[in-house]
């Protein structure tokens, strides 16, 4: 029974650790390594960006307000209309105005 216990903490701890490493979508040259179809809602999104014109797809990477960075291809109406709103809603070198970067993070590990 003790060594089910012990075995049961083993795996937990295990699981837990391997859920919290972060592999980076974005390389270093701006890039992304995979793209999500996930819609993050506006108002957890805090910046969208182009990524560069080298890396041989359009997309846009979205950063959330827990610091999350998701690359999301530009080819959906979604993706085109998130970069037209939030372009408009930084112009002249303002932080977002909403709906956008309303929620504040309430992940506990950060």
């Amino acid at each position: 029974m003790k060594i089910l216990v012990v075995l049961l903490l083993v795996i937990c701890i295990v699981h837990r650790s391997a859920g919290s490493q972060r592999t980076d979508l974005v390389t270093s040259d701006g890039c992304c390594k995979d793209y999500s179809p996930v819609r993050v809602p506006k108002g957890r999104i805090r910046n969208v960006v182009m990524i560069p014109s080298h890396c041989g797809h359009r997309a846009i990477v979205v950063t959330t307000v827990c610091e999350k960075k998701v690359c999301i291809k530009l080819n959906s109406d979604w993706a085109r209309t998130v970069l037209d709103e939030f372009q408009k809603s930084t112009a002249n070198n303002k932080p977002p105005s909403a709906p956008f970067n309303v929620f504040q993070c309430n992940n506990k590990k950060q």
